[in-house]
């Protein structure tokens, strides 16, 4: 018998046994309660449903998450039979048995998408819940594996793996280590752990679990079909980007760092006078006062109006870095610590990581202050928009170290305002982000976009770039920037970009290095964001006066510039391109950068494919990756025709091809006959 969702739960039909739990339809959902646990399944969108689950009561609302506040409608069905339970929504279909049993299937043909997977014959069950006390839980979600599937997403990380079936997976927020607990799989579903507790998933072949190492209850989200409708349903109940601004697009200029105003404007006056585009230039780190006080050091930046009126001038945005760390010498520290708005801790002082600033010989302990605090928040973005927005109309922020970056990091020793740090850890870089956000729009801001570190799932409704963190700088770091990225678009986050060269090092005159340059260059120029930055040979310790070599287009010597300037070329013809592709992320949910089979899902060899990806629908990108490679290997999906777009040959899909790659060539291909500016006119 079927049930309409929306009976109210005193008519709905409730069916139990001595031996087993009670099923019931209850306010639009369906609950099994049995054992003191009580786990509770809802309609969350099209082809979409939400399961939580907990011991001792019902289920919680209002507990810390991704997803937004409400529930797109969704036409659901609720059938209880004898002994057995089950909701359609759209694509979904979920069944659960009198011991609680969870299955999930495609309802068109009653696959099996995913199913919960007992420990042990007798205990555990597919849940188990370990108290820690105070109603807090170690919890565990077990489901079964699947010999043929491929599992994509959980955010970033430098595994070089694409496909992480069979890894470990730490859920933490690390430097180049980004958590965001949202996974696709090749069998047809995508699942969020909608939990920011500190934990881990774990895709082994004997099961999957995830585990959070203390928390209130069991909570995750999972949709039916395709990885294109997939990503649209996730980000429907996550949040989409904003639109990307049409400068952020171009070409990012940075290094570690430019020390002075003069420094930089010198930089920026250098791209314009040999007629570079330069879209974006970066004020690093060490231009402040003190740490968390978040203003120019006059000494260093003696005219900020100015430097910003002549870069407007030369078409060139100020990105300025914001850490969230705060020196006890900055002045910002004591009305903070008085008012609670910092990170706490268990045991110890509101300390968190010692760090070198101004006018002090050796390093000082900092604090963090609390992005889940909404009156921290708030007081930040007051110090950010008094020193930078008002005084300066600087709207675009990059925020380093916002894992936040703790020294050591022991999560279970954090109180945040949003609850304990092994509960809510994983929270911080989308509410950091969500200052500026909401502080930007406060301000009348219509564009807005930060570049991050770090991120959580969510992350991407607050205008968060993220970049792939402080990486080597050789070829095997560049090859697992692919799969890093990729995983990171299935995650929810089209904004996505690396240090072009890597980040530790690199010698400008090394002519090894120099290779890493190009080739990383010619994958910066193809990537959501274009953005040069790193810490180049020769480095100084770190410390106020710290700079590294440099680091421009022309510091790499004549040959090797003359392919940067190429591809910078390159670059501004393809951003309408990007644009376009950045109005699809902002309007449907679907990612810049894409796996092959996102477009093309029924071809199966594109699902193992981890070293090329396309740039929107319709440019095949093929990187090379590997130290004196002159041509390379490109499996051309079936369903499309491809063109190689610096010679004109078609290709029909379905093959791999081999194609010349010279030193001044990155291999790409047009899908069907697409249009676009590769080469010069």
């Amino acid at each position: 018998m079927n049930q309409p969702v929306g009976t109210p739960p005193e008519v709905g039909l409730v069916q139990s046994s001595p031996t087993v739990g009670v099923l019931r339809e209850r306010d639009g959902g369906l609950e099994w309660s049995g054992r003191q646990e009580t786990v509770r399944i809802e309609p969350w969108g099209p082809d979409a449903v939400r399961v939580r689950a907990r011991l001792g009561g019902p289920v919680l609302d209002g507990l810390p998450g991704a997803l937004l506040g409400t529930a797109p409608d969704a036409p659901a069905t609720i059938r209880i039979g004898d002994g057995t339970a089950g909701l359609t929504v759209g694509a979904l279909t979920v069944e659960v048995d009198a011991q609680g049993m969870l299955r999930f299937l495609r309802t068109g043909d009653r696959a099996e998408l995913l199913a919960e997977e007992r420990a042990h014959f007798w205990w555990p069950g597919p849940r188990l819940y370990t108290a820690v006390g105070n109603g807090h839980h170690r919890l565990e979600q077990r489901f079964a594996a699947y010999e043929d599937e491929k599992l994509y997403g959980l955010g970033q990380h430098q595994h070089g793996r694409l496909d992480q079936k069979g890894l470990v997976i730490d859920l933490v927020q690390r430097n180049a280590e980004v958590s965001i607990p949202v996974l696709t799989s090749s069998r047809g579903y995508t699942l969020l752990w909608n939990n920011p507790a500190i934990g881990r998933v774990e895709l082994a072949g004997n099961g999957t679990r995830w585990v959070a190492d203390s928390a209130r209850q069991i909570d995750y989200w999972i949709t039916a079909g395709a990885p294109a409708d997939a990503q649209r349903a996730y980000t429907s109940v996550t949040g989409r980007t904003p639109m990307l601004p049409a400068w952020a697009a171009g070409f990012w200029q940075c290094k570690l760092r430019y020390r002075t105003q003069d420094e930089l404007l010198a930089v920026a006056r250098e791209y314009r006078r040999r007629g570079l585009p330069l879209d974006a230039i970066v004020c690093d780190f060490f231009h402040w006062t003190h740490l968390g006080e978040w203003k120019f050091d006059p000494k260093e930046w003696p005219d900020p109006a100015a430097m910003v009126r002549e870069l407007d001038g030369l078409g060139v945005k100020l990105v300025v870095s914001v850490w969230p760390s705060v020196s006890p010498l900055s002045e910002n520290h004591p009305v903070m610590e008085q008012r609670g708005y910092f990170i706490g801790t268990q045991y110890g002082p509101l300390a968190h990581a010692d760090w070198p600033d101004k006018e002090v010989a050796s390093t000082v302990q900092v604090a963090f202050y609390d992005a889940t605090n909404p009156e921290a928040r708030e007081f930040v973005w007051s110090r950010i928009k008094e020193n930078y927005l008002d005084p300066y109309g600087i709207t675009a922020f990059w925020l380093d170290a916002c894992e936040p970056e703790l020294k050591p990091g022991f999560p279970e020793n954090l109180r945040y305002w949003a609850g304990p740090g092994l509960e809510v850890g994983n929270l911080y870089p989308r509410e950091n982000s969500r200052a500026f956000h909401e502080g930007l729009r406060a301000a009348g801001e219509s564009e807005v976009i930060t570049l991050n570190r770090s991120a959580w799932a969510g992350s991407q409704r607050h205008g968060a770039a993220l970049w792939s963190g402080d990486i080597g700088t050789d070829f095997a770091t560049l090859r697992r920037q692919l799969a890093a990225g990729l995983n990171t678009a299935l995650s929810g986050i089209p904004w996505w970009n690396t240090d072009i060269g890597g980040f530790h090092g690199g010698d400008p005159d090394d002519p090894a290095y120099r290779e890493v340059l190009v080739r990383w260059f010619q994958f910066g120029a193809l990537s959501p964001l274009m953005r040069l930055h790193g810490f180049r040979d020769p480095g100084m310790p770190l410390g106020p006066d710290m700079t590294g070599g440099p680091n421009e287009v022309w510091s790499y010597g004549e040959e090797a510039g003359a392919v940067l300037e190429k591809y910078l070329r390159l670059r501004e013809r393809l951003k309408p391109y990007v644009l376009e592709v950045m109005r699809e992320a902002h309007e449907e949910g679907l990612p810049v950068m894409r796996p092959l089979f996102l477009e093309f899902p029924d071809d199966r060899a594109a699902w193992s494919v981890d070293d090329a990806y396309l740039l929107g629908p319709d440019l095949l990108v093929a990187p090379v990756l590997e130290a004196g490679a002159t041509s390379r290997s490109v499996h051309l999906p079936a369903g499309a025709r491809w063109t190689d777009a610096w010679t004109g040959e078609a290709h029909e899909g379905g093959a791999a091809v081999t194609v010349e790659a010279p030193l001044e060539r990155i291999p790409l291909f047009l899908r069907d006959g697409a249009s676009l500016p590769v080469r010069e006119a």
